[in-house]
């Protein structure tokens, strides 16, 4: 029986690792050049996101929509976005340190069964941690 619950989208996590926090696999941005061009144009030296005119890191992402009137984040680019978007959460010690709305304080009180229950809830979005 999970205890993690499900992403309530508050964006804490978009928040926090944009800014240089991020990377792009260099597969992730040719498809991007081919089919996403609007999103490879934030891509420079290998470094995502900047901004087009500047090449400058932009502070927040430049996908991340924040719904009028509530705390619920959408992401402009969820299906295409970079395997360091999909593969979050990766840990219970990253989710704790992101201060992550989906931990319940059972997970807190035992990391390792929660990082197992994580682990299976992530199964299809990233490989399993070792």
């Amino acid at each position: 029986m999970f205890t993690i619950k499900e992403c309530n989208s508050c964006g804490k996590c978009c928040i926090k690792y944009s800014n240089g926090q991020l990377s792009a696999s260099e597969d992730e941005v040719e498809y991007w050049e081919v089919f996403r061009p609007e999103i490879a144009e934030y891509v420079s030296n290998s470094n995502i996101w900047t901004s087009p005119e500047t090449g400058k890191l932009i502070e927040l992402c430049p996908w991340l929509r924040k719904a009028p009137d509530s705390n619920v984040y959408t992401c402009d680019i969820y299906f295409d976005r970079p395997e360091d978007c999909r593969f979050y959460p990766s840990t219970i010690a990253e989710m704790v340190n992101d201060e992550c709305e989906m931990l319940d304080e059972k997970d807190k009180a035992n990391p390792k069964k929660a990082q197992q229950d994580l682990d299976r809830i992530m199964a299809d979005s990233r490989p399993a941690l070792e």
